[in-house]
This record gives C-alpha cells, structure tokens and sequence, in this order.
C-alpha cells in the first residue's frame, strides 16, 4: 500500500472516527479527525461555530484544514458529514488519496445519532427527517468523491476497518477503475 492519505467520507454517524482510528492503527498511520482538528484550533465546540459563523463560517473552516491536511502523507484523515459539499474539498482528496464511502442506512445512521446532542444539523424536531433531507442531498456527492465504497451496518469497527483494508488492497491490485 502506498503513502496517500486516505480519506473517510460519509454521513454523521458513519463511524468514520471509530472505524478511522482502528484502520489507522492496522496501517501504523496517524488518524486525524477534521472536525476535532477544527475544535483544536477554534477552541470551542463545532456547534458555538455554527451558532456564531453559521454552517457557511464553518464550511470555510473546514475547507482550510482539509487543504491543509491533504498536503500531508501516509494519514487516515476523518472528514466532517459536509466536506463533500465543496467541490473544492472532493477534488484536493482525490489528488492527495484515496477517498473511501462508509455507506449507511438510514435506519443505522438514525440509530446512531438518535441522542447525539453535539451534532447542529440534527437539532430538529424531526432527526430522521433530517437525516433523510441531508442523505438525499450528500449521497451523489460522497459517490461522486469515492474511490471506494464500503457498506458499513452493525460490523465491529475492527471488521469494518479490515473491510476497508481489503478494499484498498483489492483497488491497488487494480488501479484506475472507479468504486460502484
């Protein structure tokens, strides 16, 4: 396997961190989570920067630091549920990675995120709408982004991670062809 970063995109409660840090760890490459990245150099939570800077100030933020971290190598890097939205960020993660689609249902993803409270986007009065609104709207986008697409379900995080692993493995044996 060679240096490029790798990249996790996905929806909130993807498990891109969870399954990020154990992929990292079977590699021996340093894990980096975009939005804990982001509350490193702000100081304050991602929801005090959607509060003061709207979700347009933080996608600005997230932008940056994606361009940042794409300049490095050999790192799992955890993106943000929205980092897809900029076309800017889907194109600097394809030249510098590989980009891999935990894939989600619904049904999991409102599971996962049914008592989140530190997520803004899902401060509705009706989550799985929501999730569903925001689904709709990012799948073509993480699809379009992906080199890769592994479904993720109820699977531990290391089987997950070894799933990913073997996907990766299986795209390097056969470069140039895109995930489905």
């Amino acid at each position: 396997m060679d240096d490029r970063n790798i990249f996790l995109v996905g929806m909130m409660g993807a498990g891109k961190t969870t399954v990020g840090k154990a992929l990292a760890r079977r590699l021996g490459r340093q894990f980096i989570d975009c939005d804990r990245e982001i509350v490193e150099r702000t100081g304050v939570p991602i929801a005090t920067i959607f509060e003061i800077e709207g979700e347009e100030g933080f996608r600005r933020r997230e932008s940056q630091v994606l361009a940042e971290l794409a300049t490095r190598r050999g790192t799992v890097v955890a993106t943000g549920g929205g980092a897809v939205l900029a076309e800017e960020n889907r194109r600097s993660m394809r030249a510098s990675g590989t980009v891999v689609y935990l894939r989600v249902s619904l049904d999991h993803l409102h599971e996962r995120t049914r008592r989140d409270t530190a997520r803004p986007l899902l401060a509705t009065g009706d989550r799985r709408a929501t999730l569903e609104s925001l689904l709709e709207k990012r799948h073509p986008l993480y699809q379009d982004a992906a080199d890769l697409v592994v479904d993720s379900g109820a699977q531990s995080p290391g089987t997950l991670a070894q799933r990913v692993i073997d996907a990766l493995n299986r795209e390097n044996a056969s470069p140039g062809e895109k995930a489905p």
